[in-house]
């Protein structure tokens, strides 16, 4: 019987790993900086939050989300998205009683059923953050800032920042209408699933790959801001610029979710073709009424992580190997077995990566083994060297081998460790 991946997901392991590595970490570093703490919310959520948070009229919740029925009879959906299940958290855990603001990060798999290519599958990966609590320009700037500095963090270049803001309830609906009737005119140039959005989501419309031209010629929604809109927008786009932050505004830009509110950006990367969104994000100020909390302003973002990596390996840009492997303990009769585990115990507890021989293998064949897996010093020992109460140190990459006393072999070790370049 033959077992393979489900389409749409894949296999991370080997060097791949180390640019998850990369990305992860310096995404945690980037959040701690900034005084982010981690959240974590299960994959699975009731499909009723998506539906009410996301929106109904959304290609998530009509076309994408992994939805079934458990065996208690309830709606159950594969989380496609990181910020209503925050949101959700929030309200369920009364976190506002720590006061506002809060500010929140996660890194976490996301699942949409959507057709797969390079940068886009079903099980993709996510760094968000969340700033609950601020309707200030000043927190759209601090989001705006933790974005930069993690793509600059992590190297990657010739990013463009695109900025829009698309209202509020009370000035969106002008916009909207606007909208309506510029697409109207052109109708007959619209795909069927435009032809549907436009008397469900007219937003959506701007979201179109293939009705893109008609897209860049479209009303642009900062000129129809009311008065509360466009002087939060104005003070975002001058602090921005007073801070030398460069970006394109870009008055069609709408995100796919329903939540979003004023400010709404999205960073693209001229390397990934079309998927070529790495990090995207706005305010979503009413969304915890929504999900019946109090009303409270909030902002974020989320990058994609198989997007980043694709993004880092189109650039060349190499990142540091994670060191698997530093002493490799070749071993020989049971006895030497046992105290090489010993070793290799203590080396570790101070911190030295090691591996023991755990096969009953030749020692030609274990030091080949060490030299494929990276090793760097290989310690030997078998019956012979434990009845003289020594071990052999072999520096692989110089070829060079030493002999030391057992009971100073780890302090050695561990010097050659903290010494290598």
């Amino acid at each position: 019987m033959k077992y393979e991946r489900i389409k749409g997901t894949q296999d991370i392991y080997g060097d791949e790993v180390n640019y998850w590595y990369f990305v992860e970490e310096n995404a945690r570093a980037v959040a701690n900086l900034y005084g982010y703490e981690e959240i974590r919310t299960p994959i699975i959520e009731p499909t009723e939050l998506f539906v009410r948070g996301v929106g109904e009229e959304t290609d998530i919740v009509q076309k994408e989300m992994y939805t079934f029925t458990d065996k208690g009879g309830r709606s159950i959906t594969l989380r496609p998205e990181g910020t209503a299940p925050t949101v959700r958290a929030f309200i369920e855990n009364s976190m506002i009683n720590d006061g506002l603001p809060q500010r929140f990060f996660y890194i976490g798999p996301m699942f949409r059923y959507e057709r797969p290519q390079a940068g886009r599958l079903r099980q993709f990966h996510q760094f968000g953050v969340e700033l609950i609590g601020s309707a200030h320009a000043s927190a759209d700037l601090e989001v705006l800032l933790i974005a930069k500095h993690f793509l600059d963090r992590i190297g990657v270049r010739d990013y463009v920042v695109h900025l829009n803001s698309i209202g509020c309830p009370k000035c969106r609906p002008t916009y909207k209408q606007k909208l309506k009737e510029y697409y109207e005119s052109h109708v007959d140039q619209l795909c069927d699933d435009c032809k549907r959005r436009l008397n469900t989501n007219v937003l959506r419309l701007l979201d179109c790959k293939i009705d893109a031209q008609l897209a860049e010629n479209a009303p642009k929604s900062f000129k129809f801001l009311c008065d509360d809109c466009r002087s939060h927008y104005e003070e975002l786009k001058q602090k921005l610029v007073e801070l030398n932050f460069a970006f394109v505004e870009d008055g069609t830009l709408v995100r796919g979710l329903d939540y979003y509110t004023k400010t709404v950006f999205e960073i693209r990367h001229k390397e990934l073709g079309a998927q070529n969104t790495i990090l995207a994000g706005g305010r979503y100020d009413g969304l915890f009424s929504e999900l019946g909390g109090q009303a409270i302003p909030a902002l974020g973002f989320a990058s994609g992580i198989e997007r980043l990596v694709l993004t880092l390996k189109s650039q060349g840009t190499s990142v540091p190997r994670r060191e698997r492997c530093f002493a490799y303990v070749a071993s020989l009769g049971l006895k030497a077995s046992i105290e090489a585990f010993k070793i290799a115990e203590e080396l570790r507890r101070k911190g030295v990566p090691v591996i023991n021989e755990v096969n009953d293998r030749k020692l030609t064949t274990q030091l080949k083994h060490a030299n494929k897996i990276g090793a760097k010093v290989a310690i030997i020992l078998g019956d012979e060297e434990l009845s003289r109460s020594i071990v052999h140190v072999k520096l692989l990459e110089s070829f060079t081998q030493i002999e030391v006393s057992l009971d100073v072999v780890v302090d050695y070790v561990l010097e050659l460790f903290r010494s290598r370049s």
